[in-house]
């Protein structure tokens, strides 16, 4: 049976799939806008093995099951999904191309090591987005700093990309990321709320003075029990000490 046959238009169609928005020519295989919440089974049954690149923007896909039975990909375009740091990759030795524009992605160390290990072979990747790249697509409050410090995290990690999101690595960004790279971790957004015990730590730290309030006029001095203690033997302070002013 064809790919392209009518009976393959069939199986399509009896599958739930819409088969007018299955796109197959020269080993591309598209199927957008069709908010799917997974790879349609149907699609790698009648066309895995022949896709070099694959297209599923602009759906709801929440998982990539049966991504595996496309073992020959080179190119992949996840944009426009909802796909979050649980996303699992098959192996795919030879994708050079991971577009995920758009999606729930937040921890950039997970994904990074997923896609380090499962596409050796990746010289694009694009995450714009995604709160795991922090630029004003994702956080109005990232600016050009903070997404070079990301720039200089990921090549650090994935020396052998030469695209980043929108454009191509530099020599100057490569040796940067190999000189200081390891240091330029973008920090998570916290998502912890913290309740009403913790809320009245973080504002009132510790101190080691009295917590009763005085008057502008009142000159006594403070004692209290403070946490730290310096016992350094060089301390000219300490000949001075007596032990009964301890």
């Amino acid at each position: 049976m064809g790919s392209g046959s009518m009976e393959g238009r069939v199986y399509l169609r009896e599958s739930g799939v819409n088969e007018l928005a299955v796109v197959f020519n020269n080993n591309r295989l598209s199927y957008v806008g069709q908010d799917c919440q997974r790879i349609p089974p149907m699609l790698h049954m009648l066309y895995g093995p022949q896709v070099n690149c694959l297209d599923l923007s602009f759906n709801a896909l929440e998982s990539l099951w049966g991504l595996a039975e496309f073992p020959h990909l080179e190119e992949l375009v996840l944009d426009n999904n909802l796909l979050n740091d649980a996303i699992h990759f098959p192996m795919l030795n030879k994708l050079h191309t991971l577009s995920l524009n758009k999606n729930k992605i937040t921890n950039l160390d997970l994904l990074l090591t997923k896609v380090a290990h499962h596409f050796p072979r990746l010289t694009y990747l694009s995450l714009l987005g995604n709160v795991a790249c922090p630029n004003q697509l994702s956080d109005c409050e990232k600016d050009e700093e903070d997404y070079r410090r990301y720039r200089y995290y990921v090549l650090h990690h994935l020396p052998r990309l030469q695209f980043l999101d929108s454009s191509r690595v530099t020599h100057e960004e490569r040796l940067e990321a190999e000189r200081r790279g390891h240091f330029m971790k973008v920090v998570r957004p916290n998502d912890k709320v913290p309740s009403d015990e913790e809320d009245s730590v973080d504002q009132m730290p510790y101190t080691p003075l009295p917590s009763s309030r005085r008057g502008i006029d009142d000159h006594r001095g403070a004692y209290g029990k403070c946490r730290y203690r310096y016992s350094g033997k060089h301390s000219e302070g300490n000949r001075f000490i007596a032990n009964s002013d301890l």
